[in-house]
């Protein structure tokens, strides 16, 4: 493994907050003199956003629930061929999504679309995505979660999917370095609700009924590849988050802890860590709690001796070649 070009990846869903991470990756590669190729998971949808419209009208008609979680919504298969690609020789191909005017003027596409698939350039240091798919396995889709709804036509539609390319498919093999983003449910539902409304313009009954449209398939898709993490940011509110669909107003970080658990402790020194991030405590052997308002800080502490640990293991293997 040490031979590969590495694979970051922060996954979470829509709403989670994986956007903070990238923000604080991009200062801890820029600070650190790394080259890292940025991946947008949306990148990866099967669909523009008019068709994807469509395909969600057309699905609820009959019974059922497409959804941007859904693996059929998404080119599942082409993220894992980047993944699988660039491990081995720090390319392969990827697009970008439009998700803004301003995006759409700078990639000289329609607001919705994408752009051309394309090569990535060589002489990078790592790859880095952030998504809602990036520890994503097959293996990891239970039967219990499969059959989550008791819904005849959605439990017929997977069982198709999964007979189709879909199987085999383990995008979470080829990741060094996985972080799993996830607030407790009810503060993502808030911050998505606040997201969409202010930024996106859609109103708060619509956001309402995508979020439970869309909960069988994150139960079966998202929330399993939270046990395949590395490390899992969860961010937990101090204050009343009871009714999210009431609430208007983002509970702030410092109204927040946030629990760190870590896949394998025996690879940090606890004792260190808590020295340099004020006011944490250890609540299990693998598990840290912090204040709100020291996730930034946290985040470089903990993250970048790994980031460092990758791209000097994969310089030093190029070295020996």
């Amino acid at each position: 493994m040490s031979h590969k070009h590495p694979i970051i990846a922060v996954t979470g869903s829509s709403g989670a907050g994986t956007t903070t991470f990238r923000r604080i990756f991009d200062t801890i590669f820029q600070r650190e003199g790394i080259t890292a190729f940025r991946i947008d998971g949306n990148s990866f949808r099967r669909y523009d956003r008019k068709s994807m419209r469509h395909f969600v009208a057309q699905s609820i008609e009959q019974g059922s629930c497409l959804s941007h979680f859904s693996p059929e919504a998404n080119f599942l298969d082409r993220l894992e061929g980047l993944f699988r690609e660039y491990s081995r020789s720090g390319t392969g191909l990827c697009r970008r999504y439009a998700e803004t005017e301003e995006l759409a003027e700078a990639y000289s596409v329609p607001a919705g679309s994408f752009t051309p698939w394309q090569e990535i350039p060589t002489g990078t240091d790592l790859l880095f995505y952030d998504g809602m798919h990036g520890g994503c396995a097959e293996n990891s889709w239970s039967q219990r979660q499969l059959s989550a709804s008791h819904n005849p036509v959605i439990i017929k539609r997977r069982k198709k999917m999964k007979s189709r390319k879909i199987r085999g498919i383990d995008i979470a093999q080829w990741v060094d370095l996985l972080i799993g983003v996830v607030p407790v449910v009810n503060l993502e539902w808030i911050q998505k609700i606040h997201r969409d409304t202010h930024q996106k313009k859609h109103s708060p009954e619509s956001i309402t009924h995508t979020i439970m449209r869309r909960m069988s398939d994150y139960i079966t898709y998202i929330t399993p590849q939270f046990s395949l993490t590395d490390i899992n940011f969860q961010r937990v509110p101090l204050s009343d988050t009871s009714n999210p669909f009431e609430l208007r107003e983002i509970p702030s970080l410092n109204e927040s802890i946030v629990v760190i658990r870590f896949r394998e402790p025996k690879r940090f020194y606890f004792p260190d860590l808590l020295k340099q991030i004020d006011g944490s405590w250890m609540s299990r052997r693998n598990t840290m709690v912090i204040p709100g308002g020291q996730l930034d800080v946290a985040i470089k502490i903990i993250c970048t001796p790994l980031v460092h640990e990758l791209v000097q293991r994969y310089q030093d293997a190029q070295r020996g070649k």
